[in-house]
């Protein structure tokens, strides 16, 4: 059985962590939502008929998006799957 190295552990671990893929997930929320002209995340929550709260979690990387609420929150942007994820998740 190989050993990995620590700069090998260091490398799975990033790739291998959900949380750090919540976190760049909230912030390209955040730069499409400031994009779209929302200062404020609970006005564009509020304005696209998603729950403030739970929103806000989503771009903190705080909670555990669905997929459906993904796909409301790409739509509310008006952007496309490709544009979402086309920055910010290398």
């Amino acid at each position: 059985m190989k050993t990995l190295s620590k700069s090998e552990k260091e490398s799975k671990n990033k790739k291998d962590n959900p949380a750090e893929d919540f976190i760049k997930l909230g912030k390209r929320m955040r730069e499409l939502r400031i994009k779209k002209g929302y200062n404020s995340f609970e006005a564009f929550a509020y304005d696209n008929d998603l729950p403030r709260v739970l929103y806000g979690n989503y771009e903190k990387g705080a909670g555990n998006i669905t997929f459906k609420n993904l796909l409301k929150v790409i739509k509310a942007l008006n952007v496309s799957f490709r544009e979402f994820f086309s920055t910010g998740f290398d």
